[in-house]
C-alpha cells in the first residue's frame, strides 16, 4: 500500500465502442502496467539510473487548462526499455454504482477527520485480484477489486482507506516529486564527478609500469556509487513517509470512535507472504518498513486507542458482504463462486452471488427468477432492481429493462451516475421515439456530473442522432472519444460538430476546446 513505484499510465482506448461489460460491472479504461514492483529494491542494486515522473492529462474544458488526471513515480534501470509502457499487463478501471457508494461512505468521516472535503477526493476501482491500494494525482484513492474481495470485514477496507487518507493528508506525494527531483539532480552530478574520478584513476593506473589497467567491475564501482548512497536516502524518505502514513490513519480512526483492529489484521496477514523474503534484504533498500517492524509499530498504536474492539454495524457488514459476492459473481469463475456460495447458503450475499453467475454464464431464465427474488426480498434495495434491469437489457429486452432501472434510478438518488447511464442505454436501445426525449435528459445530466463517463457520451450521441440533432450527436461523441483518449478521431468528429455550430455559441466553444488541445509530447 502506498505511494505506487513502478507504475506507469498509458492512455488506452476502450475495447470496442462499447467497452466491455461484465454484467453490471463496466469497464472504462485500461493502464499498462509495467516493472510492477512496489519498491525502488525491485531494480538490481547499482543500476537505479533515471527518476522520472508519468503523467496523463486531459483538459478541463472549463478553465481551458489542462487537468492532471494520474501521476505516478517511474523508475527505469540501465539497460531497461524505453518504452516500458509498451510491457506488462493491461488493468482495467472499473465502474459500478454500488461499490463506490458503499467506499464514499467508508472514506466520508476518515476524510472529514484528515480535513479533506470528501467532494475532492475519488476513489477509482482498479480490476485486479491482487490486494493493494495506493494514491495518485494528489487526492484520487485508487483501490483493487481483489483487496474488496479479500477483506471480511468493512473495517478492514476502512483501516486500509485511512492509510490512504495519511498519504493525501502528508501530501506524500508532491513531496516525493520533490525528493525525486533532488535525487535526480544529486544522481546525476555524482555520476559526473564520479566519471572524471573513474578518468582519472585509470590514467594513473595505466602510467605504473607493468600494472594493469582498472577493470570494468572497479570502473562501474566508481561511477555507481554515488547513485547507491541517493537510492538509499530517497527509499530512507519513503519508508518514513509509510509510517507517518499509519500514524495517521490511526489518529483518523480513532477520532471518528473506529477500531484500528481491521488495519493491524491486514498487516498481519499478509506480512507472511513477504516475512520469508526478508531475512537476507538489506532494510536500507526496502521503500516500505519490514513487515515485523511496522506491524509492531501499528499494533502498539493500535490497541491504545479506547475504540479498538469496536465492532462494524451489522447494516454496514451486511452492505460489505453484499460487495464481495457481487464481486466475485462478476470476476470469478463458475468454480469460485460455487466454492465460496453454495447451493446450499440461502443467505442474500450467496443468492446475489449465484443470480450474477447465472447471468454471466447463460442461464438467463434461472438469472431472471433470482433476480425477481432478490427484489421480493429487499424491494428497497436498488442495485437489485438495477441487476434485473441489466439482465433484461442484455437479453435484447430494453423495453422490459426500463421501469426496473427507473426504479433503481429513483431510490439510489442522482449520485448513482453508473446506474443512470444505464437506464439512458435502455431508453436509447428501446428504439421508441417517445423515450428519445428521457434518455436525452437522463444522459445529459450523466455526464454533468461524470463528464469523464465514455459511456454516458455515446449513449447520448445516440440519442441525438435517433432524434436527427446531427451536431450535438457529433459533439457528443467527440466528446466521449476524448474521454476514452482517442484524439484523432476526437478532433474528426468535433469538425464535423463544428462546422454546423455557429461561432462562439457554446456548442462550437467545445468542440474547439477538444480540436485545440494537444496531448502531451506531441507539442
Amino acid at each position: 500500500m502506498g505511494v505506487s513505484l513502478g507504475v506507469m499510465p498509458h492512455a488506452l482506448p476502450r475495447p470496442g465502442a462499447e467497452g466491455q461489460r461484465r454484467g453490471r460491472i463496466v469497464v472504462v479504461a485500461h493502464v499498462s502496467s509495467a516493472n510492477p514492483a512496489n519498491s525502488a529494491a525491485a531494480a538490481e542494486p547499482g543500476l537505479l539510473s533515471v527518476l522520472a515522473y508519468a503523467t496523463l492529462h486531459r483538459m478541463d474544458r472549463k478553465s481551458g487548462r489542462r487537468r492532471t488526471l494520474l501521476t505516478c513515480v517511474l523508475i527505469f534501470a540501465l539497460g531497461a526499455p524505453a518504452r516500458a509502457e509498451d510491457d506488462g499487463p493491461r488493468v482495467s478501471i472499473i465502474r459500478d454504482a454500488e461499490i463506490e457508494q458503499l467506499l464514499r461512505d467508508y472514506t466520508a468521516p476518515v476524510l472529514k477527520a484528515a480535513g479533506i472535503h470528501s467532494e475532492a477526493a475519488k476513489i477509482i476501482l482498479v480490476g485486479d485480484r491482487s490486494f493493494n491500494a495506493f494514491v495518485a494525482d494528489g487526492q484520487k484513492i485508487f483501490v483493487n477489486t481483489g483487496a474488496l474481495m479479500e477483506a471480511k470485514t468493512p473495517n478492514e477496507i476502512i483501516g486500509v482507506l485511512a492509510h490512504e487518507t495519511g498519504h493525501i493528508a502528508g501530501g506524500h506525494l508532491a513531496r516525493g516529486r520533490q525528493e525525486l527531483a533532488k535525487a535526480t539532480i544529486l544522481s546525476v552530478a555524482g555520476m559526473l564527478a564520479s566519471a572524471g574520478a573513474m578518468v582519472a584513476a585509470r590514467g594513473a593506473f595505466n602510467r605504473r609500469d607493468g600494472q594493469v589497467g582498472m577493470d570494468s567491475a572497479g570502473a562501474v564501482g566508481i561511477l555507481l556509487g554515488p547513485q547507491e548512497a541517493v537510492k538509499r536516502s530517497l527509499l530512507a524518505y519513503q519508508r518514513g513517509e509509510e509510517q507517518a502514513a499509519d500514524r495517521m490513519a490511526v489518529r483518523f480512526l480513532t477520532a471518528t470512535r473506529q477500531s484500528a483492529k481491521g488495519m493491524l489484521e491486514v498487516f498481519n496477514r499478509f506480512a507472511g507472504e513477504s516475512l520469508f523474503k526478508t531475512t537476507a534484504i538489506d532494510p536500507y533498500l526496502q521503500s516500505h518498513p519490514l513487515p515485523n517492524e511496522r506491524i509492531s509499530n501499528l499494533d502498539q498504536a493500535a490497541k491504545q486507542s479506547p475504540y479498538f474492539d469496536v465492532p462494524d454495524s451489522p447494516a454496514l457488514q451486511a452492505r460489505h458482504d453484499l460487495m464481495r459476492a457481487k464481486l466475485v459473481g462478476f470476476m470469478g469463475n463458475s468454480g469460485e463462486v460455487a466454492r465460496r456460495y453454495p447451493i446450499s447458503d440461502l443467505s442474500l450475499p450467496a443468492r446475489y452471488a449465484r443470480v450474477i453467475a447465472d447471468n454471466r454464464f447463460g442461464r438467463l431464465e434461472d438469472a431472471l427468477r433470482g433476480a425477481d427474488a432478490l427484489v421480493a426480498a429487499d424491494p428497497k434495495n436498488p442495485y437489485f432492481w438495477e441487476l434485473k434491469g441489466q439482465i433484461l437489457l442484455e437479453a435484447g429486452r430494453a423495453n422490459q429493462a426500463i421501469a426496473p432501472l427507473r426504479k433503481a434510478a429513483a431510490i439510489a438518488g442522482p449520485g448513482a451516475t453508473p446506474i443512470r447511464v444505464l437506464l439512458g442505454h435502455a431508453l436509447v436501445s428501446a428504439d421508441d421515439p417517445k423515450l428519445l426525449n428521457e434518455a436525452v435528459s437522463v444522459l445529459a445530466n450523466a455526464t454533468q456530473r461524470d463528464e469523464d463517463s465514455a459511456d454516458a457520451w455515446e449513449f447520448l450521441s445516440m440519442a441525438y442522432f435517433r432524434k436527427g440533432e446531427n451536431a450535438k450527436a457529433q459533439l457528443a461523441a467527440a466528446e466521449g472519444l476524448f474521454v476514452a483518449g482517442k484524439y484523432v478521431e476526437a478532433r474528426t468528429q468535433a469538425t464535423r460538430a463544428q462546422a454546423q455550430f455557429k461561432e462562439g455559441t457554446q456548442g462550437w466553444l467545445k468542440a474547439d476546446d477538444i480540436l485545440t488541445y494537444r496531448p502531451p509530447g506531441s507539442e
